[in-house]
């Protein structure tokens, strides 16, 4: 394939909310990646009220005529608007996704397009994402609720993911030629505060349905800052309250009701077992999450209470 050198062969594509200062941090360890200038970095802004659009003109006057920056705005509410507005100004032929608080290694692209090149097999790869906790990590978090905090490790080989995992959106590169039909579900993922997702599951999902392979690549590393404020129980309870209403607001019609009802019947029994052998004051938050996230399908599917599920 014939390329055009004058073109970014990778978007770098940071979506952002009111985390000025987490975002600067970001910014800045960009300029240490190799092969930076074989990519462009587009900042998405989704309707900051903080410093944010500050910080992104700072970054930018201090790098004209060495990076390739841009700052783009996205004024309806929600991290997929962002993603899909990120995609639509994307020249590259790679996007790839990186969190506001999230630190790139230095070989993050060298990697994507290494990897890319020669393995035409795959649309999408992913890789580490090790934690940066503000204070300590608490006792609690056993490896069973890692991956609400994004955290992953798959080992040290290349590997296909299994197929009840995917890549994160903390740390994931596609190809632009199949995010061009399948963009992101507006009607999931973070919306403001909220805390609904799915929406990257979904993507996966038509994914694996077209038959594109998915990859895991150890040496794809960021390191995810997880502040004090999202490591309290009662948070982790809530982001499994909110996975539940995602679950419950993917099923539609009469018969998809029937099976997830199924599903989550087969959950609970699950779940009934697993208390019984809960000793650890993890391990026992963990089952009290699992029935908050039931709970939540539950609430959705029977409309209790008014959802906003879309803005």
């Amino acid at each position: 394939m014939v390329r055009n050198p004058s073109k970014p062969r990778v978007s770098i594509v940071i979506c952002t909310y009111n985390r000025a200062d987490l975002l600067h941090i970001t910014l800045e360890s960009l300029t240490q990646l190799e092969d930076l200038a074989q990519a462009e970095i587009l900042i998405v802004d989704n309707n900051s009220t903080d410093h944010t659009l500050d910080i992104a003109n700072s970054f930018i006057h201090r790098h004209v005529g060495t990076l390739n920056v841009h700052y783009v705005f996205e004024a309806k509410q929600g991290l997929s608007a962002a993603r899909n507005n990120g995609i639509e100004t994307a020249q590259g032929e790679i996007v790839a996704f990186l969190d506001d608080d999230a630190i790139p290694c230095k070989g993050w692209i060298r990697t994507m397009l290494t990897t890319f090149d020669s393995r035409s097999d795959i649309d999408a790869l992913g890789g580490r994402i090790r934690p940066i906790f503000e204070s300590k990590r608490p006792a609690w978090l056993i490896p069973g609720l890692e991956l609400p905090y994004t955290i992953v490790d798959l080992g040290e080989a290349v590997r296909t993911y299994p197929a009840n995992l995917h890549p994160f959106g903390a740390n994931m590169a596609i190809r632009k030629s199949f995010l061009a039909d399948h963009l992101f579900p507006t009607h999931l993922g973070r919306i403001g505060s909220l805390l609904l997702s799915g929406e990257e599951s979904w993507l996966f999902g038509e994914m694996k349905k077209a038959g594109k392979g998915i990859l895991y690549h150890p040496s794809l590393i960021v390191d995810h800052f997880i502040p004090d404020s999202r490591l309290t129980e009662d948070w982790i309870k809530k982001r499994y309250y909110y996975q539940g209403v995602t679950n419950g607001s993917m099923y539609k019609g009469y018969f998809a009701k029937l099976v997830l009802l199924g599903k989550v019947a087969a959950k609970v029994f699950y779940i009934s077992v697993e208390a019984l052998f809960a000793r650890t004051v993890g391990s026992k938050l963990l089952v009290t999450c699992r029935m908050e996230s039931i709970r939540g399908t539950l609430d959705t599917m029977r409309k209790r209470r008014k959802m906003q599920l879309t803005r």
